[in-house]
């Protein structure tokens, strides 16, 4: 009986070893699982900076422009790889740009009142942080009005209850007028389906 027992307590460490070990193997592979997917909407607020290469100072010389701006971006996932969406920019503040590339030989100086600048973006998402985006637009302004394209790139980092926090960066070239390039940090809240 003694020996009976003394190869019993040898077993219990493996027994709790190989226990501990088959639950630690299921739990890890729920996490792997891949959730099935269903589309879903995105609501999100970045603020940003906004930089004009071609900006001009009160007398008329050139300086590089760091503008305030905000982000408003709305966001549809219909496919696990692939979105669209409208994606807003707010410049809050007036400057002046010279107009690089319009055609000609003589460029105009033109000033800017807080230009918003929507553009519908399709966005190709490879995995679940990047999002690589193009799309058109305008800048609207009360002095004149620019169509616009628009690239960016987005890293993003889910968080609880749907939440998600995200970096951005992006390039506008305003056709026949001038090109600038935005970078952001942003929050955002999913909803439906995710």
């Amino acid at each position: 009986m003694l020996y009976v027992n003394n190869n019993l307590k040898k077993l219990i460490p493996f027994i709790f070893i190989l226990s501990f070990s088959l639950f630690n193997y299921k739990c890890i592979a729920q996490e792997n699982e891949e959730k099935a997917f269903s589309p879903h909407h995105q609501i999100g607020i970045s603020i940003n900076h906004v930089h004009v290469f071609e900006g001009r100072d009160d007398e008329g010389n050139k300086e590089v422009l760091s503008l305030p701006a905000w982000g408003l971006d709305y966001t549809f996932q219909f496919q696990e790889k692939w979105s669209i969406g409208l994606h807003t920019d707010f410049i809050i503040e007036k400057f002046k740009v010279e107009k690089n590339l319009e055609s000609g030989d003589e460029k105009e100086t033109v000033e800017r009142s807080y230009p918003i600048a929507p553009a519908v973006m399709g966005i190709y998402k490879p995995n679940e942080h990047w999002s690589f985006l193009l799309g058109l637009g305008g800048e609207f302004a009360k002095e004149e009005d620019y169509f616009l394209t628009r690239a960016g790139v987005e890293y993003g980092y889910e968080l609880p209850k749907d939440w998600e926090i995200f970096g951005t960066v992006s390039y506008d070239f305003k056709w026949n007028a001038y090109d600038s390039w935005g970078i952001g940090l942003g929050i955002a809240k999913n909803f439906g389906g995710k």
